[in-house]
């Protein structure tokens, strides 16, 4: 049995716990001053960090109980929304100059289920969006 090596450059299309956001300090701290956008039926919240980095992000995949009452359907829209992250976070990673988002939540706020295509054109416009509004803070002079 041959045991995989990653070559250098390669992407890694994980999603490891270290890069799930769980502390609810944190969450407090990203909800309460973090910046957010909404793409229907997804909102996006995000916490910037002090220097650009080339590291993931902290992510928070939530649905609301209100509007998707059984348990499958939010767990189902959940592992949607992280499959389409897991595939795309390449986008954030791999920008040129890195990112500055240090926390990231994002929200699924429609009232119907939708395909997984969906979700993913959805939240790589997110991401794009995200790198442009993080990109022009990163880009701000600094007085001095």
């Amino acid at each position: 049995m041959t045991i995989p090596v990653a070559t250098p450059g390669a992407r890694s299309y994980s999603f490891p716990k270290e890069e799930h956001l769980c502390r609810k300090k944190l969450i407090e701290a990203l909800f309460g001053q973090g910046s957010s956008f909404g793409l229907y039926p997804l909102r996006v919240v995000w916490r910037p960090t002090i220097a650009p980095t080339a590291a993931p992000p902290q992510v928070l995949v939530s649905v609301s109980k209100r509007s998707f009452k059984r348990a499958v359907d939010r767990n189902y829209l959940k592992r949607l929304m992280r499959e389409a992250y897991r595939l795309n976070k390449y986008r954030l990673l791999e920008a040129p100059g890195g990112h500055s988002v240090a926390q990231l939540a994002i929200i699924y706020t429609g009232k119907e289920k939708k395909p997984l295509s969906v979700v993913e054109k959805k939240l790589i416009s997110g991401l794009e969006r995200l790198l442009t509004e993080t990109g022009t803070t990163a880009a701000a002079p600094t007085g001095s």
